[in-house]
């Protein structure tokens, strides 16, 4: 294996300020029509309240970037940042608050909090969180109901006790039609009733996500709220983003997708710029982080 890629597998947390990595990834500002740096995304920040970053899970250069991303949002706006991930439950937020508050073990934490596996590529920003005392919040539904939606759609989320529901948007949800539909169903390679309520789960983490960060928002006005998802969720304005449109309109939402792509030496800019107002794109090349 390249010693490039060994080198920079092992170390990525550590190379925040790292020349030999800008060559591995380009920012496109659909807006100006130009590659910009993560600067301009920082400075554009402050005519907006939530930056969507919609990843691939493995993308290796895509985590070092949401991580260079959090510091500079840091830097520039301190404690006025928080922290939203789709890698994290509702249900978990007072174990998230524990660990931060150096209460609990990171062990305990990452167990009691049911960390993904792949943890370490999102532990950097937990940490930064830790360190800068600003918060973390668990956007996403506990796989227990979208299970349950899965299996008996979303009516069945109204049978749960109300001790179940404050962990859940109010209901009922809406499932959007559509683009996202059909996109949904084109990945999923069918539209029988199993692929109704599979996508029923989507829209349902949709909006449990939508509402995790409507809600922060409403509580600490005046936050930049940074919100990490697979890009699925956020591309093309839709999904989750479509969802927080609907319930928060008054929040000025950026959205960034990342992803890595074949044609990353001589990219299509015009083939990508329907997915976000800020295109992302990663070498190829590397190592995947799973």
């Amino acid at each position: 294996m390249n010693k490039l890629i060994v080198f920079i597998y092992l170390f990525l947390p550590l190379l925040a300020n790292s020349q030999e990595l800008e060559k591995h990834y380009k920012i496109y500002d659909v807006k100006k029509q130009r590659l910009v740096s993560l600067d301009a995304i920082v400075a554009d920040m402050s005519k907006a309240d939530v930056l969507f970053f919609g990843e691939e899970h493995n993308d290796s250069i895509g985590h070092y970037l949401e991580v260079s991303l959090l510091k500079q949002l840091a830097a520039k706006y301190g404690n006025a940042v928080a922290l939203t991930m789709e890698m994290f439950h509702t249900d978990v937020q007072p174990i998230i608050n524990e660990y931060l508050q150096g209460f609990i073990s990171e062990k305990n934490f990452i167990k009691e909090a049911r960390a993904w596996n792949n943890y370490k590529d999102y532990r950097p920003m937990v940490e930064l969180a830790k360190a800068q005392k600003f918060e973390v919040i668990g956007a996403n539904a506990a796989a227990r109901y979208s299970n349950a939606v899965t299996k008996g759609g979303l009516a069945s989320l109204a049978d749960l006790p109300a001790t179940s529901k404050q962990f859940l948007p109010p209901l009922p949800i809406d499932t959007l039609t559509g683009r996202y539909y059909q996109k949904f169903m084109d990945l999923l390679g069918g539209h029988g009733m199993g692929a109704m309520k599979v996508y029923q789960s989507q829209n349902f983490w949709d909006a449990t996500m939508a509402w995790s960060i409507a809600k922060f928002a409403k509580a600490n006005k005046g936050k930049k709220i940074f919100q990490v998802n697979g890009r699925f969720h956020s591309d093309e304005g839709l999904g989750t983003y479509a969802q927080l449109q609907k319930i928060a309109p008054k929040l000025k939402l950026f959205n960034i997708s990342c992803f890595s792509a074949d044609d990353f030496d001589h990219p299509n800019w015009e083939k990508y710029q329907a997915l976000g107002d800020y295109i992302i794109l990663t070498d190829p090349k590397l190592k995947r982080t799973f």
